[in-house]
């Protein structure tokens, strides 16, 4: 335990003049959500806003964090599953994740980079026999990994496509092609 303190410690003290340089950024963004479970997939249309910030590093290299919350179209519904005139659905609901990021300058206006992290995602199941019905909602926990490019616009603006790929408890994964527009501040 002591040797991560100290390790925790010594990281500290490189942050806080590269925090100085830190970029902050906050984006909106869509893209493709496509959702797999126990061997079968549906896709949607995913939507959520992220935060974060860069921290320059040498040699054009960077490191930074990012917060997303976000959502999703994706839905499976079941007809007469039971007797005619009953539904079932299965809906994902929302999806919060933290992950880091690193990566490299291309040019003048781009950023290369990877991320990985956590995520959870709920999923919500509906039933309805035309008559009654009920819900009932799940969280997951997982883990983020993907890869990025970054270009920007302007000084402040700057576009991004990034796929991800989650997986979480019980069989349970998404694959996400993201396209996102940011301001840095």
């Amino acid at each position: 335990m002591k040797k991560f303190a100290l390790i925790g410690g010594a990281l500290a003290l490189f942050a806080i003049p590269a925090a100085a340089n830190a970029q902050a950024f906050v984006q909106i963004e869509t893209g493709l959500d496509s959702v797999s479970a126990d061997g079968e997939s549906d896709e949607g249309v995913l939507y959520g806003i992220s935060a974060g910030y860069d921290m320059p590093l040498s040699g054009g290299m960077f490191v930074g964090i990012q917060g997303t919350v976000a959502d999703s179209t994706t839905k499976e519904c079941v007809s007469d599953v039971i007797s005619a005139g009953d539904k079932a659905c299965i809906k994902t609901g929302r999806d919060l994740a933290a992950v880091v990021r690193l990566g490299t300058t291309v040019g003048d206006k781009g950023k290369l980079y990877v991320l990985g992290g956590y995520t959870n995602a709920r999923l919500r199941a509906t039933y309805t026999d035309g008559t009654n019905s009920g819900s009932d909602g799940a969280n997951g926990d997982g883990f983020r990994l993907g890869a990025g490019y970054q270009y920007d616009l302007s000084e402040n603006l700057f576009l991004k496509a990034e796929y991800r790929y989650s997986n979480y408890e019980s069989d349970f994964s998404r694959h996400n092609g993201v396209v996102a527009l940011g301001v840095k501040f």
